[in-house]
């Protein structure tokens, strides 16, 4: 064999060899990029309206899937307190096939599980579940629904209670939309739970938020203390109600911390970020198939507390009870 044609044929042996070894090298790299690579998951978010409470929980249940690693497009839709809103954005999140529904109110959870039920949704601020018609029982959650309620057994009640104690034969005047089964069911258990007490419970029903103020200032002159409970409509024109109060000095008593922040007097309240929290583990047991829905028990908030603004005690011209120092935290 000529030294030419035998150099020839190594050249050539040694670009075959090459061609292998880069064809090995890409497979590899190929492989090795579908096992790091990671699904993108991606979530509907059907919130009621804007206001604290409702976006607190939005901003736990968010809080809660990034903690687990999972990564995540959102797409929040707010239904400005419009519940025929709520049948769209889930009819769109459907057409869409987004992986899974967070429903931020009782409306939004009400029109998702409306809209289907192949789609897994977690729900929260949701008062009561069972009443809603979205699960049968708090341990018997739906084929492609569970969540966390925002209210605990006990609240109502232990909110009467306190009002009872401390403004005993009062009138007290409720406020809400007869339209959020969330407020029906909440009004009807003020009013069993003021059965056997010395208050008497008068209402006033709104539709949207813009009818909230002239609601309230009816009340004046009859109510001696105002209690709104968490009535999305209502609380999302909260200010209206508060600057009633203050001017009249009404008590108002509220359904949640962030009512109170925003001048209520006194609440059982819970934490709307933490049980938003909640609802976003159990969407990441259900995204990555630890477990479904049906395998998830609706879940109460955690132990509720009595909160008091300080603040709105002087605006509301109520008398200071020495043991609200021991039995409330303070704000």
């Amino acid at each position: 064999m000529s030294k030419k044609l035998l150099v020839g044929l190594m050249s050539l042996l040694f670009l075959i060899f090459l061609s292998a070894c880069g064809e090995n090298d890409t497979e590899g790299t190929l492989e090795e990029d579908q096992v790091e690579g990671q699904v993108t998951y991606r979530i509907g978010a059907s919130q009621f309206v804007e206001h604290p409470s409702l976006d607190a929980a939005y901003q736990g249940f968010q809080a809660a899937i990034d903690d687990a690693g999972l990564q995540v497009e959102y797409s929040l839709q707010s239904a400005q307190a419009d519940q025929s809103n709520t049948a769209t954005i889930a009819q769109n999140f459907v057409a869409d096939e987004v992986d899974l529904i967070f429903a931020n109110a009782t409306p939004s959870a009400q029109s998702a599980l409306q809209a289907t039920d192949d789609i897994p949704i977690v729900f929260t601020s949701v008062t009561d579940a069972v009443g809603a018609g979205l699960v049968a029982a708090m341990d018997q959650p739906g084929e492609n629904i569970t969540g966390v309620t925002d209210m605990h057994p006990d609240a109502i009640k232990k909110t009467v209670d306190f009002i009872d104690q401390y403004f005993p034969d009062a009138t007290v005047g409720v406020v809400y939309n007869a339209g959020e089964q969330n407020s029906v069911i909440q009004i009807d258990h003020v009013k069993q739970a003021a059965e056997g007490t010395s208050l008497s419970i008068i209402e006033r029903t709104v539709a949207t938020s813009a009818d909230v103020q002239q609601a309230t200032t009816s009340l004046v002159g009859d109510a001696d203390l105002i209690y709104i409970v968490t009535d999305n409509t209502v609380v999302s024109a909260l200010e209206t109600v508060v600057a009633v109060a203050n001017e009249q000095d009404i008590p108002l008593v509220v359904g949640e911390p962030d009512s109170l922040e925003r001048g209520g007097f006194a609440t059982f309240g819970i934490d709307y970020y933490t049980i938003g929290y909640r609802a976003g583990e159990m969407a990441v047991d259900i995204l990555t198939g630890v477990k479904s829905p049906a395998e998830i028990e609706v879940e109460y908030p955690p132990e509720m507390q009595l909160f008091i603004n300080q603040s709105a005690v002087e605006e509301q011209g109520i008398e200071w009870h020495s043991d609200w120092d021991e039995i409330a935290e303070l704000q």
